[in-house]
């Protein structure tokens, strides 16, 4: 069983599009999707559209939740830019959307299985974020005991096998691959490149094997849509992927 693994998409649909190409040959059995669709100034309602068609399993990520949670002038400008765009449907879909999921005895999460706005896989104690320790790790999964755990959030790709023998595993993101964030501190998370991530895991009896993938695409379109909705921060991280010096 071959399992497709995406996440962190963030609107943006041209890198999307260009990973369901690379899938044409690839061929899984199944894709899942870890959330976080469509908050950024890029193609919000447009790439809802294309989740809503191919019927995905797909869980929620914090900024798919925070659409909907808070009032609308309490939103920050990507959430706000997402949900000035959505229609009633797409809207609807997203609220929809489960915390977390189990593909089998696969477990599926944004963040960590119990919050979707917490880091599972990094650290960060200064301006730049690190991999975990497995004691940090092991605490953020908090009991749950899946032989595999799937994670977004941090839009950096990682391949971590725990002492319990489970493994975790982040495909990176699809569509934004830097950011900076003020929890919980301020810092910047960086790829270091501008291409589309995702992932695919292969199944063979309780064994797994794992291949990452890192897709081209016009990131330059991407980068000038983002100028355009006044967010250079983003233009800058989509043709980059790197966000640049904090200031």
């Amino acid at each position: 069983m071959k399992i497709a693994v995406i996440a962190d998409i963030h609107g943006n649909l041209p890198a999307l599009e260009a990973v369901l190409d690379d899938l044409k040959a690839e061929a899984p059995d199944a894709i899942v999707n870890l959330g976080d669709c469509v908050s950024g100034p890029l193609w919000p309602q447009e790439t809802a559209e294309r989740l809503m068609a191919e019927n995905w399993l797909t869980i929620r990520g914090n900024h798919d939740r925070q659409l909907f949670d808070r009032p609308r002038e309490k939103l920050g400008a990507s959430d706000a830019f997402a949900a000035e765009r959505l229609d009633a449907r797409a809207s609807k879909w997203l609220q929809d959307l489960p915390a977390t999921a189990l593909f089998d005895d696969v477990f599926l999460c944004h963040g960590t299985p119990r919050r979707d706005d917490v880091y599972l896989t990094e650290k960060v104690e200064g301006p730049k974020g690190h991999l975990a320790s497995e004691p940090e790790i092991l605490a953020g999964l908090d009991g749950e005991a899946a032989p595999l755990l799937l994670c977004g959030h941090t839009h950096i790709p990682r391949l971590i096998r725990l002492s319990t023998g489970q493994t975790v595993l982040n495909p990176g993101s699809v569509g934004l691959p830097s950011y900076d964030d003020d929890h919980p501190n301020r810092h910047a998370m960086e790829a270091g490149s501008p291409h589309a991530r995702y992932a695919i895991f292969r199944r063979r009896g309780q064994q797994f094997d794992f291949t990452f993938r890192a897709i081209e695409y016009d990131w330059d379109l991407a980068a000038r849509r983002a100028a355009q909705g006044g967010r250079p921060d983003w233009a800058r991280s989509l043709k980059y992927g790197f966000f640049g010096p904090l200031s």
